[in-house]
């Protein structure tokens, strides 16, 4: 038993079962004993590895779009270049980098990173000096200005419920134990279930999820880009109108039981992106196309340019992980927001 779990074990005895985005909240950011509080989980040595780590073109190509829409927004003279959990720093660091030749893109630019772990903070830190950056403890710090705003593989990470509809009704799924070990069960028939497009028509047995959490932080993104303008691209793995128990847990690059080690495995769940984008002006599509659409094979073979052997498949490799459909090009999808009247955003079809 890890010690969040023992933790965990003496609260559910006092207080009773917990629900499931309790459970997410203390396993991720529980100040001792959480997953992202004393730790760099990503990379070779960590539990996973995204889309910015795995090439160097992601973060290019996500940057200069940024800053195609701010061009194509009238190049506002002062905005926020924002990224909601950006790991290590290597999406803004490369976006940074692609960008440095745009004509006022830097000297209008506010950098602002929302991070939580003060262990990441450090790692962002040294890997963006000596750009001048500011940290912020949520989205609601955002400075009120323009906003274009990247959230690579954020939202899957925010605390969900979980609820499962029963002959009788809707009940909540909730940790407790069994044994002594943490186990899930049920509340009590629920008198009101969140009002969402997923609960619509389901029947006995199934399961939905529902991230408050999300929606309270792209609340405050959809605010500002309401209020001043921007553009916010959302990229995670999910659906629309995602229904069933994606719950996952990932240890050392492998599945893990969501209960078996409480503190020391990465928590995640398929993101609602019906749900996340709250009825506003969007587009979406996957991120394989957004990434062909952006012109990422004229960036790989510009890259590919005097690579040989292994570093060329390597490279390649890199490609094809990150579009092709039977890898992260369909399983991932990217949600793009503006504010009303904007330009479409790049990577997207004109509507």
């Amino acid at each position: 038993m890890t010690p969040l779990a023992a933790l965990l074990a003496d609260r559910i005895r006092e207080g009773g079962p917990i629900t499931v985005a309790d459970y997410m909240a203390e396993c991720l950011l529980h100040p001792m004993h959480g997953y992202y509080s004393n730790r760099d989980p990503f990379g070779a040595a960590g539990d996973f590895t995204t889309a910015p780590e795995i090439s160097q073109m992601f973060g290019e190509l996500v940057g200069l779009a940024l800053a195609q829409a701010w061009a194509d927004q009238g190049a506002p003279a002062r905005f926020t270049l924002a990224e909601l959990g950006p790991g290590r720093g290597t999406l803004m660091a490369d976006a940074l980098r692609a960008t440095r030749s745009v004509p006022g893109f830097h000297a209008a630019a506010q950098v602002v990173l929302v991070e939580a772990s003060p262990v990441l903070r450090a790692r962002q830190r040294d890997k963006l000096a000596p750009h001048p950056v500011i940290w912020a403890d949520t989205a609601a710090d955002l400075p009120d200005q323009p906003l274009f705003l990247v959230a690579n593989e954020f939202f899957d990470a925010l605390p969900i419920h979980q609820y499962q509809c029963a002959p009788d009704g809707w009940r909540e799924r909730l940790v407790g134990l069994r044994d002594g070990a943490l186990a899930f069960g049920l509340s009590e028939r629920l008198f009101k279930a969140p009002v969402l497009p997923a609960f619509r028509d389901a029947g006995p047995g199934d399961v939905v999820e529902d991230s408050p959490a999300s929606r309270q932080v792209i609340l405050q993104v959809l605010h500002r880009l309401t209020r001043f303008g921007g553009l916010a691209y959302v990229v995670d793995y999910g659906g629309w109108r995602s229904r069933g128990d994606t719950l996952q847990a990932l240890r050392a690059h492998a599945f893990d039981d969501p209960l078996a080690h409480p503190g020391q495995a990465d928590l995640t769940a398929h993101v609602d992106f019906e749900a996340l984008c709250c009825g506003q002006p969007h587009a979406y599509t996957t991120q394989g196309v957004f990434l062909l659409r952006l012109g990422i094979e004229a960036r790989a073979a510009r890259l590919a340019q005097g690579l040989t052997g292994a570093a060329l498949e390597s490279h390649l490799a890199a490609l094809r992980r990150l579009t092709d459909a039977r890898e992260m090009g369909s399983l991932f999808k990217v949600l793009a927001l503006t504010g009303a009247g904007s330009p479409p955003p790049p990577g997207f079809d004109p509507a």
